[in-house]
């Protein structure tokens, strides 16, 4: 079984984020950048799961600079054979998917995996957009994969329950909480890794669909006004001049 797994750089939760004057470019300088943790947690290890029971590749892509290649090795490291960077910055989402299905064309994959979302965007866009350019079938936020033949058996989140699936692969999915735990990558993996190959791939022409104009960053939190427990009588004056709800 031939899977691909597409990883992306995220910023770390805790840090700090901050824009140019352009509003267009992250300030990279002191943040600390991971594998987007779906797509390492759950797409990832699934991919290596279905390795393990049915034999076969785990290739890893990712579209980005070379700054990203020490996250690429902890994919490596986890358990991916082989790994591909299409050396491009992207745009948006579109970017990013019509970049992997140009690379996805040339080779036979069974199986593509991306996580439900990216913890930086949360757009949940490039899985559908990939499906799509590829004219291939596509569950989103899957929480269970099993594999008979050519029919997959998915079990994915859907408002107020779970819908049961039967999909021909090949496929394009999306992996969410349930599908697979995290691994850890150990010493030998992380020794592996080097060895491994890391494949710089060129970019494609893709029409831009999508102009960034500029990055926002939220309004900072105002104040916080602190009240006696005994000063009743304040409580309920900031609930009907400032909050207005009494």
């Amino acid at each position: 079984m031939n899977l691909l797994v597409c990883i992306s750089k995220t910023p770390d939760t805790t840090s700090k984020i901050a824009f140019d004057d352009s509003g267009k470019k992250l300030l990279e300088d002191g943040v600390q950048f991971i594998i987007n943790p779906y797509d390492e947690w759950y797409a990832l290890v699934r991919a290596i799961e279905l390795k393990e029971q049915f034999g076969g590749q785990v290739d890893v892509i990712h579209v980005g600079e070379a700054s990203s290649e020490m996250i690429i090795r902890k994919a490596l490291a986890i358990g991916a054979d082989a790994a591909f960077r299409v050396d491009m910055i992207p745009a948006g989402s579109w970017d990013t998917a019509s970049q992997i299905a140009a690379f996805a064309k040339t080779r036979n994959y069974d199986l593509i995996l991306l996580g439900k979302e990216t913890i930086d965007y949360n757009g949940s866009e490039v899985g559908s957009m990939l499906a799509g350019i590829l004219d291939l079938p596509y569950i989103a936020y899957a929480t269970k994969l099993t594999i008979d033949g050519q029919i997959a058996t998915l079990e994915s989140e859907i408002e107020g329950g779970i819908a049961l699936s039967e999909v021909h692969i090949p496929m394009v999915l999306s992996c969410a909480k349930g599908i697979a735990e995290q691994r850890i990558p150990n010493m030998m993996g992380i020794m592996n890794a080097k060895k491994k190959p890391l494949e710089v791939v060129s970019p494609t022409d893709v029409h831009q669909h999508i102009i960034l104009e500029r990055f926002e960053l939220p309004p900072a939190k105002s104040s916080v006004t602190m009240i006696a427990p005994d000063d009743i009588d304040k409580l309920v004056d900031i609930f009907h001049s400032d909050l207005k709800i009494i």
